[in-house]
């Protein structure tokens, strides 16, 4: 006798799970409105962190200049 054959089905992940439940309640102008919205954000977020970081050198050069006059 033999074994039935096994069949490995991937378990979709859970961005997968949440695209296809997007999919089928959103049109599609809405979900590209919402990954436009999403980019915004983590653009945002990335010009934040960029002007801290440049915020924090400007500091740093101010007090070094600051510190090495006469």
């Amino acid at each position: 006798m033999q074994a039935a054959p096994v069949r490995a089905t991937a378990i979709p992940s859970f961005t997968t799970a949440l695209r296809a439940v997007e999919a089928l309640l959103m049109s599609s102008g809405q979900r590209t409105a919402r990954r436009n919205a999403w980019t915004s954000v983590l653009e945002d977020r990335r010009r934040a962190k960029d002007r801290v970081e440049a915020q924090r050198v400007l500091e740093q050069s101010l007090t070094h200049s600051l510190s090495a006059r006469p």
